[in-house]
């Protein structure tokens, strides 16, 4: 795959870094990166669609991928779907959601559903999500560690428990996590999310240079 060698891979890769370092700043990841580089991925996968045409007038560009505006927007979809349910906890802003969707756009734009030779765009995706996952639970045990107010994470663990049990949909769970998180001592999810991207793609990278 020689990741760098692609430049879809390279720049989501950048975008997904420095999505990272402003959240680790600002504890929010701003809509004028993430929406950008969601579109711009249904961009690069509508012209995979319309490529072979374009071919003809000389405008093709080597190594964009192969994957269509579908796979694309099937990657944004699931990027969505896998991160609703604890944003709806509160446990990461909005623009975390779209930093992942966005991650989901580009790589259904690069790599496509798949081929039995090739990963597809959705076992990616769920796999980065996966490792991410594991990198924010260890960052998030670190930092109850350092600051040892073990009482009130499990104060509020049982609060956020007692929400998705007893609230009456989705929309009340959203509402009573909104009013907890100002005394929440919150995680900038984009720097976990980053590292499982990044470093699920470099894994993926290291497999295919070893064939």
């Amino acid at each position: 795959m020689a990741i760098f060698a692609n430049w879809p891979l390279a720049f989501v890769c950048l975008a997904m870094i420095v999505a990272a370092v402003i959240d680790g700043w600002k504890l929010k990841v701003p809509n004028w990166l993430t929406f950008p580089l969601i579109l711009s991925g249904w961009a690069l996968g509508l012209f995979h669609n319309i490529e072979p045409l374009l071919a003809n007038w000389g405008l093709a560009v080597g190594s964009s991928g192969e994957g269509g505006f579908g796979a694309a927007f099937l990657g944004t979809l699931l990027g969505f779907a896998l991160l609703l349910p604890v944003y709806a906890i509160g446990g990461m802003g909005a623009g975390d959601v779209k930093m992942q969707m966005g991650f989901g756009s580009w790589v259904g734009a690069f790599f496509g559903l798949g081929s039995e030779s090739s990963p597809g765009a959705i076992s990616i995706i769920f796999y980065a999500f996966c490792l991410a996952v594991v990198i924010g639970g260890v960052m998030a045990l670190a930092m109850i560690l350092i600051r040892g107010q073990y009482r009130t994470n499990i104060s509020n663990t049982r609060e956020i428990l007692g929400d998705l049990f007893a609230s009456k949909g989705i929309g009340d769970v959203a509402d009573k996590a909104a009013k907890r998180k100002p005394r929440l001592h919150l995680l900038p999810y984009g720097i976990p999310l980053c590292l499982g991207f990044v470093g699920y793609l470099l894994f993926l990278d290291q497999i295919a240079q070893g064939k």
